[in-house]
């Protein structure tokens, strides 16, 4: 939290830098630099002596650097046990005397807060580790990020941002990633004596929509998406779950069991069983279920002539694309065939295992991922790319399989290509898509985990002109369908997305998450198409 001159601050930072490469230590500083001030995280091990020898040397070199640029150790926050044994490195010995004085007069028996600022004790006397284990151990290392900075409160959806949805839909601290950041440090501090199921940790959770904005947009790097998937999952574990997870938990199980009577399929989601239905499910009744395809994507491709020679393309074919927007898929493989590819699909059906992931049953999901990785090896041993087209499964494989499985599994997942990737990586030409006006609402896990600008440069160069949304749209696989989210999936919408839709209805809506299309269709009744679409609807 130090403080330099801001004219000093170039020189400060200069040899801060040194001293952290003589220390061994790494860390990126953020704070408020017009005003000199500065912070930084810094990792050391505290539970062991020598990690507290290091800790104190630095502090104590760290201290006297701030001093010799003629700085305050304080810039913004108390110096309290953390700073005041080193305020003699920046105040004189007679200014610590008068302080103490002062102190003696409203504090003759130093009962109030002794051993600060006056008669310090020492930096490193009343450091105290979690004393966590197991599960917990790990989940508390985790947790320990949030600093309480607040980036999470601030509104960036003007320049792109998404975190954090919930907090700005109601604007209470505990839907903020900070204030369920704080629940989560108390339960590892043991301060909950119900543990992983606490009322305060479920209730903390229970808006959090597992975008993962704050994965990329928090300083600190809290995962709040990972950190609700792993309480749920200890939560709930041996118990009864809640009928959302059966029902949306195994939405692509229940799914490709209906797509076999789609029809049949459909026609209960539009009868007067699907209220009772959805009641039992745990949705919320003002919700429609979307329909099923008449078709499969698989059951077209494979049905279709045989492909031409190119180089070949593996096409991983997500649940959601497969049995309810086949349309989309249909599209890339026009755009990909265009572009020379010989597309190619797996054998047996796909999913990333995110419905289960997201209602923390992470072993089921864990079992599926290891089939899908197993299958996307195999096209990778012989060099051939693999494209994903639904965002949040590529986001999956390219992120969470480093969390679910083993390193190799987490190298193979990273290799997944987006479309974008894919033809602007390799060169191809693009469709002209001068004259195109289109309102882009990137789905959260893209933004987070792959990044929207190879799109956004795609799209540029081909001609578009492009309004990027920012923020969620609100739906969120299945936050927005469970009973009790709705209202506020539906102020999350209003807050970016369906805005700019009405402000420019003549523009075309590219939304290539499939949540981010229902989304738009049931609540701004406009349909938005995938990139794919876009592409294959313009000539070369």
């Amino acid at each position: 939290d130090s403080a330099v001159p801001p004219d000093r601050l170039g020189d400060y930072l200069r040899a801060f830098e040194n001293l952290l490469t003589e220390h061994h230590l790494s860390g990126l500083p953020y704070g408020h630099f017009g005003d000199g001030c500065v912070h930084i995280r810094l990792d050391f091990t505290l539970d062991a002596d020598p990690g507290r020898a290091a800790f104190r040397r630095f502090l104590t070199e760290a201290a006297d650097l701030v001093a010799a640029h003629g700085g305050s150790l304080s810039g913004e926050h108390g110096d309290g046990r953390a700073r005041s044994e080193l305020l003699t490195r920046m105040y004189s010995a007679a200014a610590l005397r008068v302080m103490a004085e002062v102190k003696a007069i409203f504090d003759p028996a130093g009962v109030l807060n002794p051993g600060i600022v006056t008669a310090p004790r020492p930096v490193d006397a009343d450091l105290r580790g979690v004393g966590s284990a197991g599960a917990l151990a790990e989940f508390g290392r985790e947790v320990q990020r949030c600093t309480g900075v607040g980036t999470c409160r601030a509104d960036r959806t003007d320049v792109g941002g998404v975190m954090c949805p919930s907090y700005l839909a109601t604007r209470d601290e505990k839907d903020s990633t900070r204030g369920r950041s704080r629940v989560l440090q108390e339960l590892v501090d043991g301060r909950l004596v119900q543990g992983w199921r606490s009322p305060e940790v479920r209730d903390s959770l229970d808006l959090c929509l597992s975008c993962k904005a704050c994965a990329a947009e928090c300083p600190t790097g809290v995962d709040m998406a990972t950190y609700k998937s792993q309480v749920l999952d200890e939560a709930w574990r041996g118990r009864f779950r809640p009928p959302s997870h059966y029902a949306l938990g195994w939405l692509p199980t229940w799914a490709r069991v209906a797509a076999r009577t789609p029809r049949l399929a459909n026609a209960v989601l539009g009868s007067p069983l699907a209220g009772p239905g959805k009641r039992l499910a745990g949705v919320d009744p003002r919700r429609d279920l979307p329909p099923l395809a008449g078709q499969s994507f698989r059951a077209w491709f494979t049905a279709r002539p045989r492909p031409p020679d190119g180089e070949p393309v593996l096409l991983w074919v997500d649940t959601f694309t497969d049995l309810f927007t086949p349309q989309v898929g249909r599209a890339a493989v026009k755009v990909l065939e265009r572009a020379g590819y010989a597309v190619r699909i797996p054998d047996r059906p796909q999913c990333c295992g995110l419905t289960w992931i997201s209602t923390g049953q992470r072993e089921h999901a864990r079992k599926i991922l290891r089939r899908s990785i197993s299958d996307l090896a195999g096209a990778m041993s012989t060099g051939t790319p693999v494209v994903g087209l639904e965002p949040s499964c590529v986001g999956v494989l390219r992120g969470d399989v480093a969390d679910l499985l083993d390193a190799d599994a987490a190298r193979t997942g990273a290799a997944v290509l987006t479309l974008a990737e894919l033809l602007t990586g390799a060169g191809h030409a693009l469709p002209d898509l001068t004259g195109v006006r289109a309102v882009a609402q990137p789905h959260c896990h893209h933004h987070a985990v792959m990044g929207w600008d190879t799109d956004a440069r795609l799209l540029r160069e081909a001609g578009a002109q492009i309004t990027r949304v920012g923020g969620c749209c609100g739906l969120a696989g299945n936050f927005g369908a469970e009973r009790g989210h709705h209202d506020v999936s539906v102020a999350i919408a209003e807050h970016a997305l369906l805005p700019a839709v009405r402000r420019d209805p003549g523009a075309v809506v590219l939304t290539d998450g499939f949540s981010c299309r229902t989304q738009l269709r049931q609540l701004g009744h406009r349909d938005g198409i995938h990139l794919a679409e876009l592409l294959a609807a313009q000539p070369l």
